[in-house]
């Protein structure tokens, strides 16, 4: 398995616990499609229930590495002596000796977003162009009303038992964030640390551990300045049922640890169902199911279980539709 990176190092109980839980809005409704010519569109739209409704367009070119070129060179060598009246010329014959030339295109992926809060981003990543396993993203943000601009630069290095990000705003601050995680036979560790440069001080910093394997996974990670404390665990029990948990603690605001513990049974290829339940009697049920190729229905409700008799319950739908 690869090293994550250090927000993922706890990822499979993450994702059970939060991914494809769709009460957390009224409806949300996403179209993706693709062109002939690589080019990507996405249109997202969601209805929280507060109520507000929100939604983005997007477009993204994927200019894929095309992989390594070979080319010879034939070439012709000469010499003359001078003052003898004698000369002499080498003609090297095609494919004797030839001079190899290597080129390498990387990828190149151009991604842009615009808002109903009328915001554009875009987003330039260069994969695999100034060394092997580095990934350089260009990220800006733009608010036409209120003349708002935000610009970042992001740096992803990974190597076998090594992953390693750093992520810099130049706009504001300038700030930067750093983390890196080593691993090593399913063994990780990692730290992350945020500096500003223009105070001189680090402004945040964390810690984590963890153990990963294809069957289950588990990690204890120490955030918001080694001030919060998070035990997670994840069991792939078989190829239908997935199990997890997660406790937490925060040692400035409370002596109470938060529990969660959620679930996930495969009922056939096209369809799974969830359900989590945290300390605080908050329980929450999902479905997906895939009703034909390129449409995908998601279904979710809560309940607070200790107070069923009030409208504290949500509801929540969510439609894929992808070409």
């Amino acid at each position: 398995m690869s090293v994550p990176s250090f927000a993922d190092i706890a990822k499979p109980s993450t994702d059970l616990l939060n991914k494809d839980f769709y009460h957390t809005a009224a409806a949300i409704l996403e179209v993706k499609s693709k062109a002939p010519n690589g080019v990507s569109f996405n249109v997202k739209g969601k209805s929280s229930h507060d109520p507000a409704t929100t939604g983005q367009i997007e477009a993204k070119y994927n200019d894929a590495p095309s992989g390594t070129f070979f080319d010879y060179l034939h070439f012709v060598i000469s010499s003359r002596l001078k003052g003898s009246g004698f000369s002499s010329s080498i003609a090297v014959q095609s494919r004797q000796s030839v001079l190899l030339m290597k080129y390498i295109r990387a990828g190149l992926t151009i991604t842009q977003a615009w808002t109903t809060l009328n915001v554009l981003d875009t987003k330039v990543e260069l994969d695999n162009t100034f060394a092997q396993g580095l990934k350089a993203e260009v990220t800006t943000q733009f608010l036409p009303s209120s003349q708002s601009k935000g610009a970042k630069l992001n740096l992803h290095f990974k190597q076998p038992n090594f992953h390693a990000r750093a992520f810099f705003d130049l706009l504001k601050g300038p700030t930067a964030n750093v983390d890196a995680v080593l691993g090593h036979d399913g063994f990780l560790v990692g730290a992350e640390a945020g500096y500003d440069v223009q105070k001189a001080a680090i402004t945040r910093y964390s810690a984590a551990i963890g153990y990963s394997v294809p069957a289950y996974a588990a990690a204890i990670t120490a955030t918001n300045n080694l001030s919060v404390f998070s035990a997670s665990y994840y069991h792939k029990v078989n190829n239908d049922v997935e199990a997890g948990a997660k406790a937490t603690w925060d040692s400035k605001s409370s002596n109470n640890v938060g529990l969660e513990v959620a679930s996930k049974y495969k009922l056939d290829e096209e369809s799974f169902a969830k359900a989590k339940i945290n300390d605080r009697g908050i329980a929450a049920l999902a479905y997906n199911v895939r009703l034909r190729r390129g449409v995908t229905l998601g279904l979710g409700a809560s309940f607070d279980t200790q107070n069923l008799n009030q409208s504290a319950h949500k509801v929540g739908a969510s439609f894929t539709f992808e070409s």
